[in-house]
């Protein structure tokens, strides 16, 4: 009987497979580069993906070289990658905008995984979602949460009237219009303050008169990175109360938190990373965006702020910390 060409197909595809499987170096120590701006912290997707991979057999120091450098500014970023292009490392971790746009910049042709992300087809960072069509793909975390933001912060503060937009003037995605629309809609009146480093936030909070703002709001992403810490003891200092882009800031004296759980993104990371180092393509991955939101609400720091959060908020929050 002749054998149906449909199995000569699948017979062949599959001595393929295996060859291709055999002919894979079994001593490839895979080199990782994964940077960041944001000197007084560490993104919480590191350790859950560091985790992750360990979990999918990429062992430290036995297969894999994981080259993690935490940067100060977007210029440092781009001097570290264009080092990572000239030691060729295997595949490029970017987490946030800044070190993404300087990663684009370095190199069209190794892969690059981008987390935490605001608006990567705005941005150019990838073509469409579904089919990005270069050599970077990776996962929106910062979805455009501004207006719910300030519509919580109007529960919270009844009488607020006024709020302290802080703005990076050197950050290209800042949603300016969006902020200011949502504003207006909550008869909120938006006071822009701009900063690009701690120094230029401590003169701004310095200056600041008693009375001028009711709270605090980061408008440009740049600024939710490169020194959180510093806005959230100022904000502290002035007796104004902060929203955080995460939950972890909260936990550092942040009033609440209306965002995706970001270490969550960390195995979801390793997945591409591994389908990539074995041979698929950033092109044809598609870019996923966390679509969960968790609100999360500082107790001890509504009371310190003379804030009564109401019931109705509290049953409506993730997580609360007393």
């Amino acid at each position: 009987m002749k054998t149906p060409i449909w199995r000569v197909v699948l017979a062949a595809a599959g001595f393929l497979a295996i060859q291709a499987s055999a002919a894979l170096p079994q001593d490839k120590v895979w080199r990782i580069g994964l940077f960041h701006v944001g000197l007084d912290h560490e993104p919480p997707s590191l350790p859950t993906l560091r985790r992750a991979l360990h979990d999918l057999g990429y062992i430290e120091g036995k297969n894999l070289r994981f080259d993690w450098r935490n940067q100060g500014n977007e210029q440092e970023a781009h001097a570290t990658a264009r080092a990572f292009v000239r030691e060729r490392v295997d595949l490029i971790v970017a987490f946030e905008d800044q070190v993404v746009r300087a990663a684009q910049a370095a190199t069209t042709d190794i892969p690059i995984v981008f987390l935490h992300v605001v608006d990567p087809i705005g941005s150019g960072y990838v073509r469409g979602l579904s089919h990005p069509g270069g050599n970077l793909t990776g996962f929106i975390s910062y979805p455009d949460s501004i207006a719910k933001r300030l519509e919580l912060f109007t529960e919270i503060v009844p009488s607020l009237k006024r709020v302290l937009a802080l703005v990076d003037p050197d950050d290209p995605v800042t949603p300016r219009d969006p902020t200011r629309r949502a504003a207006a809609a909550l008869g909120i009146e938006l006071i822009e303050a701009a900063m690009s480093s701690p120094e230029q936030a401590q003169r701004v909070f310095a200056t600041l008169q008693p009375g001028t703002a009711d709270a605090v709001i980061v408008v440009s992403p740049n600024l939710l990175t490169k020194f959180p810490a510093t806005i959230i003891s100022l904000s502290g200092q002035a007796g104004l109360p902060f929203a955080a882009h995460r939950k972890e800031w909260v936990e550092h004296g942040a009033l609440f938190s209306y965002a995706p759980d970001l270490a969550a993104v960390g195995p979801l990371a390793a997945r591409y990373i591994d389908r990539i180092l074995k041979g698929a393509s950033p092109a044809e991955l598609p870019v996923e965006q966390l679509s969960k939101l968790r609100l999360v609400i500082n107790l001890k720091t509504a009371t310190m702020l003379g804030l009564t959060v109401p019931p109705t908020l509290l049953g409506r929050a993730d997580e609360v910390i007393e």
